[in-house]
């Protein structure tokens, strides 16, 4: 049981016996919009009791783990019954040679903040998103700081990535998935969660960069963290007076907005070909994690 828990937030470690299969992704989709649902029941009894704009701000703080709570219980619930008989594997790992911890997480956070800018030329060709849907996502990230730091920067990073990295990711990999399609299929489906295709293409692609990252680490807390680079950036250009009409980052840049795609487009690569050198462990890079009682 110590290794079942070694390199993993405790959390982790209840749920290092679940390696959810290609069937089970229905499940967690399914146990997911139920959790949404709820969500949206939670919300609507904040709206009523504080009103419409205090109500959705601090609603979201229940509202938002709330979506997840179901596949977490699913996910643990599973692993206790493999526990005595079935093998799992390491939610999180450390496996940054030879670039190292630091080095890794900087490259990560350079290689998100460039992914995120190239993302803006695609969401450029969408047409304009509905006001409400414009309405709700500026509610996100304009509001009082600290509820949006707290849902968006905090809430976001953790249970999006325990879902779509440690759950879908690392449950494909373990039945034997190749990796890219893996990685593919789990940017799918984190860009599904999102809902809308302004915000399921940028995440599609910024899935596909976690996903390689957790490939070659199993590392969570990258992951995390590079979420939480992309996130905590979009709060505080929200809270920037002079950006919160801007459309994207066209719009602010104006002629220089393609030297800068350049510049990023290269810095995005150059962050991929960083994390070829890291030494990927055998058994798609996780750790095993034998049954309470084998030998």
């Amino acid at each position: 049981m110590a290794r079942a828990k070694r390199g993993n937030f405790n959390v982790f470690g209840h749920h290092t016996r679940c390696v959810p299969g290609v069937a089970d992704l229905f499940i967690l989709v399914a146990l997911f919009l139920l959790g949404a649902l709820a969500g949206n029941v939670v919300s609507l009894v904040f709206v009523a009791i504080l009103g419409q704009s205090a109500g959705m701000e601090y609603g979201m703080i229940v509202s938002y783990p709330l979506m997840f709570i179901f596949p977490m219980m699913w996910a643990a619930g599973r692993s206790r019954r493999n526990a005595m008989t079935g093998y799992g594997t390491q939610l999180d790992n450390d496996h940054f040679a030879p670039l190292g911890g630091l080095k890794a997480a900087l490259v990560v956070m350079l290689g998100t903040l460039a992914a995120g800018f190239c993302c803006d030329a695609v969401n450029s060709l969408l047409p304009a998103m509905p006001k409400w849907l414009e309405d709700i996502l500026k509610g996100m990230t304009s509001g009082k700081f600290w509820i949006n730091f707290i849902c968006v920067s905090l809430f976001a990073p953790f249970f999006e990535e325990w879902l779509c990295r440690g759950m879908v990711l690392r449950g494909l990999l373990g039945h034997g998935v190749r990796p890219w399609l893996a990685i593919v299929v789990s940017a799918l489906f984190f860009a599904v969660i999102h809902m809308n295709p302004w915000q399921a293409i940028p995440a599609f692609v910024l899935g596909l960069l976690f996903g390689y990252v957790y490939y070659r680490t199993g590392s969570l807390k990258l992951t995390m963290l590079m979420h939480f680079t992309n996130n905590t950036i979009a709060l505080v250009l929200g809270h920037i007076d002079s950006l919160k009409d801007a459309q994207s980052w066209m719009d602010v840049m104006g002629q220089w907005y393609w030297p800068g795609f350049a510049a990023s487009a290269l810095i995005l690569i150059l962050a991929v070909r960083a994390f070829l050198r890291v030494e990927t462990p055998a058994k798609g890079n996780f750790d095993v994690v034998p049954p309470m009682f084998a030998e």
